[in-house]
């Protein structure tokens, strides 16, 4: 028997057509933001944001922003998925349930405090950080729709600086990616070809 989730990562589609009758409820649209936020992040900075796009005026503004891409006008939804340059004083409170838990010692976050200040000083590290997580975060989303029977399609096509602007992102917030989620609409393709392990595979 294969193991589910293992068939979630084996049937995943890109999916371009949607099902533009259908829409995504308050709930629905937490639910999976709350699973798309257990994807890990250095120091359990959790530093994302997700914005759900789907009022039809939204819509419009974003699609002209994803140089006229029709899945963001059919798709439920389209989540801008932000990562955030990394806040070290964030820490202590991020981590606080978990020290209260008996999971880490209290005198540990403030090593991890310190270490994420001195590791993210450097703006491009800061970046790189803020775009990983989001990634991260985007990737546990596209899993997360599939296995509540929708698909998704990740968009790195789109005005960055555009999109920042409209949706009104913060000073610390990078646009990473765009993920539409619905139903699908016949006509998708299925899993593209991948290649071969020998060429991506190193084993030492």
């Amino acid at each position: 028997m294969t193991n589910p989730t293992i068939a979630l990562i084996e049937q995943r589609v890109s999916a371009n057509r949607f099902d533009a009758s259908h829409t995504l409820s308050d709930a629905e649209i937490r639910e999976l933001t709350r699973l798309a936020t257990r994807a890990p992040t250095a120091y359990n900075l959790q530093n994302w944001r997700f914005i759900a796009v789907r009022a039809p005026e939204s819509k419009v503004r974003l699609q002209h922003l994803a140089h006229g891409q029709t899945k963001v006008r059919d798709a439920a939804v389209t989540f801008i998925v932000c990562g955030q340059l990394p806040d070290h004083a964030a820490l202590p409170e991020r981590l606080r349930p978990f020290i209260e838990a008996g999971f880490m010692p209290g005198e540990m976050a403030a090593v991890w405090q310190e270490g994420a200040r001195t590791q993210y000083a450097d703006p491009q590290t800061a970046r790189d950080e803020a775009v990983r997580s989001a990634s991260l975060g985007a990737a546990t989303l596209i899993f997360a729709a599939e296995a509540l029977g929708l698909v998704s399609g990740p968009m790195v096509g789109f005005n960055a600086e555009g999109v920042a602007r409209a949706f009104s992102l913060g000073p610390n917030e990078v646009p990473v990616m765009l993920v539409t989620v619905g139903r699908a609409a016949p006509g998708n393709w299925p899993q593209k070809p991948r290649r071969p392990l020998a060429e991506v595979l190193e084993l030492s």
